[in-house]
């Protein structure tokens, strides 16, 4: 456990510190000049590019297909549907000016280069979109419409942490247009079920589905579905999100189209996203005091090769060796790394590359050469029932033939990825209760490991805030019936009003 000035702060101790020594250790993102700003660096952006292969294999999949639209959207824009333009006004970043001079040797706005329309950096994209739309969009031939583009936004966020709550981030955006209600709204879940196969399946993340109460609806929308994330400290974290617009951005930018019979329709609409703070999800939901720990699915390097030498001529043949090993792992599709650096020890480069998450490391040494074997050490194994961490640490480490070594390489990546998931479902499971009373909440949410709580809701926004205050909770979502333990079925009461409630809904702090 890394205790050093240089290291990773438990997450026993600080659980905040942790998470942003964990990004530090593992070299994924810093701060920039801009407050609220990120820098996300090459192995941090990685994992992002890796994220958007899988899912954007996934949208093409369903028929959709990327475009793109323009960074600044006029004011006047934002301003046609009314909800939205409230829901975003606060954290509005505004262009105002096109030009810079001199003025006394300092740069400045030059006063004289006022727009005669100020300019919204989007914070989305609904109505910039939906404007073009209207160029696009004329018969019902033109229907359904599946857009989705990968851009950066800008949301004046008052407090940021890097990947989770950032002034600038990087997601993907889908717009969709349909000929009707039914379509649109099929689109929804179709685009939900996309993110939560992503979530458990690639990330290893365990998702509650369902929809967002009304006061945490997107702002324009007529229904918001979400997928729902534990993180190791209990909180709940917003992993995506979808959304039925129903005619309100069809309206506000006029577009029509003519219907089978005729007759002039305003489209209906969805969106839906996912941002970078994937990325703050994967660190939190698997990671530990020795730092990042990835599924392999979206590990940039899923096997690094390190050679041990003291002379000269043992460097030659244990390189030699490593980058065989490596030619044979490439032929099978996995992503390699030889770390064949001069002027580091062995022992920096184990905690480097454990610290980035790489799930499995190959040692190369002068005796493994003669006995023809390889040491092969696990990023990650789960823990047995009152198993210590030595011991632990030393069932990570095996030394396989060779051939046996590189032929288990992909099944042990495979039971790496299932475990992960496993164990995050466990961890949900044992921090998650039924609630029947606000006595019980309120005792349920002074333990600091308290997670996700199953209660009876029937209260209205102004409820919703009350609980805000008083537990810092809130309503993370409806869930769909399936997503509904045995446990938590039925009709019951509001555990604050004390009205019938017909279903339980999931309530938590979050991020």
């Amino acid at each position: 456990m890394a205790t050093d000035k240089d290291g990773i702060t438990p997450r026993a101790k600080d659980y905040g510190q942790w998470y942003l020594d964990v990004i530090k250790r593992a070299d994924l993102a810093e701060h920039s000049g801009v407050r609220g700003c990120m820098v996300i660096k090459p192995h941090g952006y990685a994992i992002w590019e890796k994220m958007q292969r899988e899912l954007d294999d996934r949208f093409k999949a369903t028929g959709h297909v990327n475009a793109y639209f323009p960074l600044l959207i006029p004011i006047s824009y934002l301003s046609k549907e009314e909800k939205h333009a409230a829901g975003f006004a606060k954290e509005c970043a505004v262009v105002t000016h096109h030009r810079l001079k001199t003025i006394d040797g300092k740069v400045a706005v030059d006063p004289e280069s006022l727009l005669e329309e100020p300019l919204i950096i989007r914070p989305t994209s609904e109505t910039v979109i939906w404007a073009q739309y209207k160029n696009w969009i004329q018969s019902y031939r033109d229907l359904p419409l599946l857009i989705n583009q990968w851009a950066n936004v800008v949301r004046w966020e008052m407090r940021t942490r890097l990947f989770l709550r950032t002034a600038e981030f990087l997601w993907q955006e889908g717009h969709t247009a349909h000929a009707t209600e039914k379509e649109a709204r099929e689109e929804t879940w179709r685009m939900l079920d996309v993110y939560a196969d992503f979530a458990e399946n690639v990330m290893a993340t365990p998702v509650v589905k369902g929809r967002k109460s009304p006061a945490e609806r997107f702002a324009g929308a007529f229904e918001t579905l979400t997928i729902e994330g534990m993180m190791q400290d209990g909180k709940a974290l917003q992993m995506g999100t979808s959304h039925y617009l129903g005619q309100n951005f069809s309206k506000a930018a006029d577009v029509q189209f003519l219907n089978k019979e005729g007759k002039l329709e305003h489209p209906h609409a969805t969106s839906w996203g996912v941002t970078t703070r994937l990325v703050g999800a994967l660190i939190m939901t698997h990671s530990d005091d020795t730092g990042l720990v990835l599924p392999p699915k979206l590990a940039p390097i899923q096997v690094v090769i390190v050679p041990i030498h003291k002379t000269d001529e043992e460097r030659v043949k244990v390189v030699e060796e490593a980058r065989k090993v490596a030619a044979e792992l490439k032929e099978q599709g996995l992503a390699v790394r030889v770390d064949d650096r001069e002027g580091i020890m062995p022992g920096a480069k184990y905690y480097e590359w454990e610290a980035k998450g790489v799930p499995i490391r190959l040692e190369i040494g002068p005796k493994d050469l003669e006995k023809g074997s390889l040491c092969l050490v696990r990023r990650f194994m789960a823990e047995k029932p009152g198993e210590t961490p030595e011991e632990l640490r030393k069932r990570r480490k095996t030394f396989p033939p060779r051939a046996e070594a590189i032929a288990s390489i992909k099944p042990t990546l495979d039971a790496m990825q299932k475990e992960l998931l496993e164990r995050a479902r466990a961890f949900r499971a044992a921090r998650t209760r039924v609630v029947d009373t606000i006595e019980d909440f309120e005792a349920y949410f002074k333990d600091p490991n308290a997670g996700f709580a199953w209660v009876h809701w029937a209260g209205e926004a102004k409820d919703e805030e009350q609980m805000a205050k008083r537990f810092e909770t809130s309503v993370r979502c409806l869930p769909f019936e399936d997503q509904i333990p045995a446990d938590a079925r039925g009709e019951g009461k509001c555990l604050l009003t004390g009205k019938p409630s017909s279903q339980r809904v999931v309530m938590a702090r979050a991020y």
